[in-house]
């Protein structure tokens, strides 16, 4: 990805926890400025409602799908660098990341990482995203602790906020 940038910010105050709960809760969300190509990305830990950790970063000539799978990406690759041992949550307000992990990337890794329906060559097309897919898939099969949930996104969940901004940071 052309013009990766990334950087890890100390944690916000406590005030900005989810409420969650208990355990380890990162929330992830991406975004992309479309006049620009220009996303961001960011992931957020939250141990016991208490932030813990932060990293965001910027992306030139991408789109939102893939910016919100790079913050999925980035999550995994943390918790098994970080806490392997243990079971977290992946909050993620992108639906099409939450299904494509929870539903979805099974059936894509089975078929090679192409859709099951052909195109109209009666060729089967590669799915969007193939390497992030790829990328996020080896980080999850690390640790069968790791949950990817859906959240509502600017509903004024703490930690989805948080991440919001983060990732706007880091597209800006």
């Amino acid at each position: 990805m052309a013009g990766l940038s990334g950087r890890i910010q100390p944690p916000a105050t406590p005030t900005d926890a989810p409420e969650a709960g208990g355990g380890l809760h990162l929330f992830v969300d991406g975004c992309h400025e479309p006049g620009s190509g220009q996303g961001g990305w960011a992931f957020v830990v939250f141990r016991d409602a208490v932030e813990i950790a932060c990293g965001f970063g910027g992306v030139e000539d991408t789109a939102n799908n893939s910016m919100e799978l790079f913050a999925l990406l980035e999550a995994a690759t943390w918790i098994n660098r970080e806490a392997a041992d243990e079971g977290a949550i992946i909050w993620s307000d992108s639906v099409y990341a939450v299904k494509g992990c929870n539903s979805w990337r099974p059936i894509w890794k089975n078929n090679g990482w192409r859709k099951s329906s052909p195109n109209g060559n009666g060729r089967k097309r590669t799915i969007a995203n193939a390497d992030l897919w790829k990328a996020v898939d080896l980080q999850l099969s690390r640790n069968a602790l790791v949950t990817i949930a859906w959240c509502k996104g600017h509903s004024g969940i703490a930690g989805n906020e948080r991440a919001d901004a983060l990732a706007e940071t880091g597209g800006g």
